[in-house]
This record gives C-alpha cells, sequence and structure tokens, in this order.
C-alpha cells in the first residue's frame, strides 16, 4: 500500500514538472526574422537615396536609378530579391533613417569615412572617386580646390549637410564662416548661380552632371588631394550594425559583381567605369588608411 502510494505521489509530481516544462517552452520567443529572411520571403527591400546624381536619384517619371540604386538592384537580384523601393532622404539623415528602420540599405554612394562606420556597417565599395567645384561660368573668382577658399577670407563656399566635403573644407582650413551648408544638390546649384556662394564641393561626377544640367556654372579639374591628403572618396552601401546576414550576402554577391563586364556597362552610362573602379577595402577605410 505505500508503495502504490509513492507511485502516485511520483506520477502527480512528473506531470506538474512536464505542464511547467511545456509552459515555459511556449513562453520562449520565436526566432525573430532577420531583414534578409524578409526581404526574400517577400521579393522587396527598401533602401534610401538622397537625389543626388549620378550616385543615387529619382528620374522626372519617378524611376529609381545612379550608380548606387543600380549596383544594388543588380546584386538583390541575384539574392532573390527583385524589387527595390526607394525611400528619398536628405542625405544627413540618411544613417538615422537607416537605424529608425524608415528603410534597409543606404544606396546613396556614401563615402565611407571612420565616424560612420562607428555608427553602421557598410559593404565593400562600389566606386572610388576624387573632389571637383562647382563655380560660376567663367570661375570668375579663379577658385581651384579647398585652399582657393582659405586664401581668400571674401569667399564663401557651399557644402551639402553630412556630406565629406565640410569635413575636407576644414581640413583645408576653411574658417567656419565661410562655409555655408545646404541640405540637396539642387540648392547647392542654386546657391552658386544667386551668388550667395562663390563655389559648391562634392565629388567629381556630382559637380559634372550638376554643370552639364544647370545654367551659368561650370566644373573646375577635378583633384585628389587636400592638405596633402588623399581625398579619394570610396563609396559604399550602408547596413544596419544586427544585420550581419544581409550584409554578409550582400558582399559575396558584390564582389564578384564589381569589375565585370556586367558591372561596367550597366554604370558607364551614368559616367561611371574602368576608371571609378575602388582601390581599397572597407577594413582600410574604416581604419582610415
Amino acid at each position: 500500500m505505500l508503495k502504490s502510494s509513492i507511485s502516485r505521489r511520483m506520477v502527480v509530481k512528473a506531470a506538474a514538472c512536464i505542464a511547467l516544462a511545456a509552459t515555459s517552452l511556449a513562453s520562449l520567443p520565436a526566432h525573430a526574422e532577420t531583414t534578409l529572411e524578409r526581404a526574400k520571403k517577400d521579393g522587396y527591400i527598401r533602401v534610401g537615396f538622397a537625389n543626388e546624381a549620378p550616385f543615387g536619384y529619382a528620374t522626372p517619371d519617378g524611376k529609381l536609378t545612379g550608380e548606387a540604386p543600380e549596383v544594388a538592384k543588380a546584386v538583390l537580384a541575384k539574392l532573390g530579391i527583385s524589387q527595390v523601393d526607394g525611400v528619398l532622404t536628405e542625405f544627413g539623415s540618411l544613417i538615422p533613417g537607416l537605424k529608425a528602420g524608415r528603410f534597409d540599405i543606404i544606396a546613396a554612394g556614401m563615402f565611407i569615412t571612420p565616424k560612420r562606420c562607428a555608427e553602421i556597417n557598410y559593404s565593400e565599395p562600389s566606386y572610388g572617386i576624387g573632389e571637383a567645384m562647382l563655380v560660376a561660368k567663367g570661375n570668375p573668382k579663379g577658385v581651384k580646390d579647398f585652399s582657393s577658399i582659405k586664401d581668400n577670407p571674401d569667399l564663401k563656399l557651399a557644402v551639402m549637410a553630412g556630406a565629406v566635403e565640410g569635413g575636407f573644407a576644414k581640413d583645408a582650413g576653411v574658417a567656419d564662416g565661410q562655409i555655408v551648408s545646404l541640405p540637396d544638390q539642387s540648392s547647392l546649384v542654386a546657391a552658386v548661380q544667386s551668388g550667395r556662394a562663390d563655389a559648391a564641393a562634392l565629388t567629381a561626377l556630382s559637380i559634372a552632371d550638376m554643370a552639364k544640367k544647370a545654367d551659368g556654372v561650370e566644373s573646375t579639374k577635378p583633384f585628389g588631394e587636400v592638405g596633402g591628403k588623399s581625398v579619394k572618396g570610396h563609396g559604399g552601401f550602408g547596413f544596419r550594425k544586427e544585420d550581419t546576414d544581409l550584409l554578409e550576402a550582400f558582399n559575396a554577391e558584390l564582389k564578384k559583381f564589381i569589375g565585370s563586364p556586367e558591372h561596367i556597362a550597366l554604370v558607364e552610362p551614368l559616367g561611371f567605369g574602368k576608371d571609378y573602379l575602388p582601390n581599397k577595402t572597407t577594413a582600410e577605410l574604416c581604419a582610415g588608411k
């Protein structure tokens, strides 16, 4: 009788333990779907761009194009993600927008810098390029580069908020009072056209495109150094720190794509090509090398 009683107590206790274990397992969080998994399942992904031709912009009929979006579309298609939706964002808001989840990749030709690497992860670079200045037709102030602005305190330089040119200007010794920070490319053009600024600084390709499309302005000869240091910038794609699987998958395809005949044919009509292939790695750029 005693043996039977003990057995029943043991059975009841075992049943209670099993029930508790089942409840605990049910309360565990399910596997969180990654951005890559969601994008593959849905067949689309959102990218942030800043309407800066030829890096990333929307055509008048609303088509997302430019070096970064076109390369992104080609690479993502190889991952089974066929639709890429653009989210127009001011350049200085791209990193905050990415981190806030407004979009999943920055496809704006954004330069890879140590400061930005501390905030987001970058793909390997997709291009490398120098700088130029947008000036009034005939270049009446004789502007050549950042040193031209530094040497004449009466000159004003327009830069795009959040872009690297503001830092280049300070490195060259340009006074804060000479720098006019503006939100986008069209504002830079308007500032030079109106005389609010004597020059505007951006990458050589952007300046060439702006000069081609706008009246009364022209590009200086491109340059690659500021204060004896190289300012050849390398652009890549930005990812949230937690999206490691998306970055790894993207990089695997990007490395095979960059420099291929398919890649060159895609970007040459946008002003890029063999002369703009990267010659540094993201690790080097994030380390400030």
